[in-house]
């Protein structure tokens, strides 16, 4: 049995809730990830990932000094470094998501296990189905569209002339 602790990412950057956004952007670039733990006092707090920064800040017009509590996600899913990574993989399915900070016994956080932990250290058969899973849907919801959304054809509007 495979447990987290042999295939998460250890050594994870971590953000304070009072960080700004700019800082935290900054950060995803450099490293190369699409979020960031929050923590305080050595405690998980939240997640903000770069779809956070655009979705509730810069759609909403806020600033690149807003700090990350405001944008975060606060409700987290998340694992213990000892537990099976099917486990694991079946709660990623469940809430959909790509990756878990990963916890110790006394609740500090000692890493992140992603997708791509799963689909590098796994035979494909074993993490496939959990990648097909977490990516439905595959298309946008196209139920609320504002004027930002644009054409659903994508691209300009072109008119075709018969």
């Amino acid at each position: 049995m495979t447990t987290v602790s042999e295939i998460m990412t250890r050594g994870v950057r971590t953000m304070s809730p009072s960080e700004t956004v700019a800082h935290a952007a900054q950060a995803m670039h450099e490293l190369n990830v699409g979020s960031l733990p929050v923590c305080s006092n050595n405690r998980l707090v939240g997640i903000l990932t770069d779809r956070d920064i655009v979705v509730r800040g810069v759609a909403q017009g806020l600033g690149a000094d807003t700090p990350v509590k405001d944008l975060m996600s606060p409700k987290l899913d998340y694992c213990y470094e000892d537990q099976p990574v099917q486990e694991v993989m079946d709660r990623m399915r469940e809430s959909k998501v790509r990756r878990l900070p990963v916890l110790d016994k006394e609740d500090q956080l000692v890493g992140i296990v992603s997708l791509g932990d799963v689909a590098t250290n796994l035979e494909v058969g074993e993490s496939g189905g959990t990648l097909a899973e977490i990516s439905e849907p595959s298309r946008p919801d196209r139920s609320n569209n504002s004027a930002a959304s644009g054409d659903q054809g994508g691209g300009e509007t072109q008119t075709f002339l018969s």
